[in-house]
């Protein structure tokens, strides 16, 4: 019996997982798996097939390329989206942040003007230039 689980360790596991015989009613599957050494998840596991064809990042840019050149105040959310929709395949927002940055590709969206003063406000002068500050109260 040594020999036999000897061989059975150098064979894969998914060699493995087609000796089972689910259709078997003297041996349980459980025994099966047990004696086999393989996960029972793994036997009743059936594999989804994709139904969405898989963009490669090549595609993905020139995607991103035409789309950035046409509305190029769109961020990672709205890019994705538009995205989805126009190639009709979910693509995550995150691979879109990820892609944006490697081809220089940033929303245009105003940015903060906290330097700049308005020029209809008065400019009050200082008034406490060359005014030595001795005690509390004083200014």
């Amino acid at each position: 019996m040594t020999g036999f689980k000897k061989n059975l360790h150098n064979c894969p596991s998914s060699e493995r997982r087609q000796l089972v015989d689910t259709g078997l009613e003297t041996i349980s599957i459980r025994r099966q798996c047990k004696l086999l050494d393989v996960c029972r998840s793994s036997v009743y596991y059936e594999p989804e097939i994709a139904i969405q064809p898989i963009l490669t990042d090549h595609a993905l840019m020139n995607h991103l390329d035409a789309q950035y050149t046409a509305t190029p105040f769109y961020g990672s959310r709205k890019m994705a989206k538009v995205i989805s929709l126009q190639a009709g395949i979910e693509i995550n927002r995150k691979r879109v942040q990820r892609l944006m940055p490697a081809m220089a590709i940033t929303a245009i969206y105003p940015k903060p003007n906290t330097s700049r003063s308005n020029k209809q406000n008065r400019v009050y002068p200082y008034l406490l230039t060359g005014l030595t500050i001795t005690r509390p109260n004083i200014v």
